[in-house]
């Protein structure tokens, strides 16, 4: 008597269309966030003029009208920080994503890997969204004191540009960087560590590595303010430097060599800014 085989193809083809409904889904929101802050993410200008009209770092370009911080504008500040990061960090997590979905195949929560993937990527993400909640505070901080222009959202003081500068060179050779860095670049041995079960498990462990990330990467982000907030340049130059940092884990030389640059950079800026005023 025959025995009919079971029909585990139909089971494989269900698990290997995870990991692209995944990748769509993570492709469609860098795509859309993308395209969000180009659009200027409901300012009066598009990101692209904002980068057109950029002045010299700590010295902007002023203009005339003035800002006024209602809780509208408050809002639209806090998803522009938002948007911006999303389309700044989740290419460098994607990776880290698709992992986790191909770790949840195999497991007992094998029938639900794409949503638990989705979890996962909400926490990371939220974990960005508190930073740009803290990253509104502060750009509302800097202009209530005159350090920031509010228009074209930048530092208008050569001296703290430098500062600011130098402080993520400094943070760039700090040992809590390197840490935090090391589960960045380390996906998998992450995951063996903090994997747990669940949609709240996914989601929690999505929050500890994008807390990680951020733990990683915050001082960079902070330079925004140094080039322009919605610079194109310093937006794209910044996201792709995040990814070398975390997906090139064997050039151990480019973190201390950008924090030297930077050091560097800082040191020059306000060494100039000196000479003009004597």
């Amino acid at each position: 008597m025959e025995t009919t085989p079971p029909r585990t193809g139909v089971v494989d083809r269900v698990l290997r269309r995870d990991s692209g409904i995944v990748l769509i889904c993570v492709a469609v929101i860098i795509l859309g966030a993308c395209w969000y802050t180009i659009a200027g993410i409901g300012m009066n200008m598009t990101a692209i003029d904002m980068t057109r009209m950029a002045g010299p770092v700590g010295n902007p370009m002023r203009m005339a009208s003035e800002v006024h911080w209602t809780p509208t504008y408050t809002i639209l500040i806090f998803l522009m920080w938002w948007v911006m990061m999303i389309a700044m960090m989740t290419p460098s997590a994607a990776p880290t994503v698709l992992l986790f979905t191909a770790l949840k195949r195999v497991g007992p929560d094998a029938a639900r890997a794409t949503r638990l993937s989705l979890y996962f990527l909400a926490g990371y993400l939220v974990a960005w969204g508190v930073f740009s909640a803290i990253a509104t505070a502060g750009q509302w901080g800097l202009e209530l004191i005159g350090l920031s222009d509010g228009p074209m959202m930048t530092i208008r003081s050569e001296v703290f540009a430098g500062c600011v500068l130098i402080a993520a060179g400094l943070y760039q050779l700090s040992s809590l960087k390197s840490a935090c860095l090391r589960h960045c670049r380390s996906p998998a041995r992450f995951l063996a560590e903090h994997n747990r079960p669940g949609p709240y498990g996914a989601f929690r462990t999505g929050a500890l590595h994008g807390a990680y990330c951020l733990g990683c990467c915050w001082a960079l982000m902070l330079l925004l303010f140094v080039g322009g907030v919605m610079n194109l340049y310093w937006i794209v130059g910044i996201a792709i430097y995040v990814a070398l940092e975390k997906l090139l884990p064997r050039a151990r030389w480019l973190v201390p060599l950008t924090g030297a640059v930077l050091i560097l950079a800082g040191l020059w800026l306000i060494a100039g800014s000196a000479t003009a005023v004597g």
